[in-house]
């Protein structure tokens, strides 16, 4: 198998968020030949969405993705409506950024609920209440299925099938307003991955993100590993993801409070680089 294009690489900021602000990141990316960035809001709102943009572009990168919207479901109306009006803003910052997809982290269980139907629910409602103001904006909504460990409070779409049949529901016509993000360290799992990657064909494949599953983890949220460090098959994975028709950038999200997060960003960057070409 030919190694990935080193011109599809993305960092998603997260994996440098302890020690650099949106700015560093986005000139790191430059240093570092890094094409693509996925900046997440917190720190977009620190430097303001359009200056953002303009540093963005002014060092010809692509935002991949801008990470993220969702949380839909909440205890009372209150709550829900709340959660559509961030995720409007969302779309607008997205807009300005000419992100390829806002990445939606769905949200689980409304605190004391037990109702996982019911919040799977409210996370149909909630999407499909901003699916037009997304279209207008020419901004794809990309679901993200997140490991079951985090069903009861991050996501209750926890398979890649989860995350379709919202997409066949939402969009029976599947013009790409709402697709799904592919990220490994989630699904890697999944019995039924490479059907359902091939289901999502490229008009609904919209961001792949990669790192890699360690063994033991000590963290479940804050332990993800470098490429090549875990037991995920990544080159097998990118292989299903482009016979699927998927020719998008390839995204290093790392959580990793214990590890990378501590090292120096412009170390963590070079071995992204790296790793991209010999472990994916």
């Amino acid at each position: 198998m030919n190694p990935p294009d080193p011109e599809l690489l993305s960092l998603n900021t997260i994996t440098v968020r302890e020690r650099w602000n949106l700015r560093e990141m986005i000139e790191g990316c430059a240093r570092h030949r890094i094409r693509g960035i996925s900046p997440w809001r917190d720190k977009l709102a620190q430097m303001g969405a359009k200056e953002a943009a303009r540093a963005i572009r002014g060092n010809g990168l692509t935002v991949t993705g801008l990470c993220r919207g969702g949380m839909f479901p909440a205890a009372d109306r209150k709550g829900r409506k709340a959660a559509i009006d961030d995720n409007l803003r969302a779309i607008d910052d997205a807009a300005v950024l000419e992100a390829r997809c806002l990445v939606l982290v769905v949200g689980g269980l409304p605190p004391g609920s037990k109702d996982l139907a019911g919040a799977r629910e409210m996370v149909r409602d909630g999407i499909g209440g901003v699916l037009d103001h997304a279209r207008s904006a020419g901004v794809p909504l990309a679901i993200e299925p997140l490991h079951p460990m985090y069903c009861a409070d991050r996501a209750c779409v926890n398979t890649l099938a989860q995350a379709l049949d919202l997409c066949d529901e939402l969009d029976r016509s599947a013009s790409g307003a709402v697709g799904v993000v592919v990220d490994v360290y989630h699904v890697w799992w999944d019995p039924l991955l490479r059907t359902e990657i091939e289901r999502a064909g490229d008009k609904r494949l919209l961001a792949f993100h990669i790192s890699d599953w360690l063994v033991p983890t000590a963290d479940l949220l804050t332990d993800r590993g470098m490429m090549g460090d875990g037991v995920i098959d990544l080159p097998l994975i990118r292989s299903w993801m482009e016979q699927a028709g998927y020719r998008g950038f390839q995204e290093v999200e790392i959580l990793s409070s214990g590890n990378w997060w501590r090292r120096d960003p412009d170390e963590v960057l070079a071995t992204c680089r790296m790793r991209h070409q010999s472990a994916c």
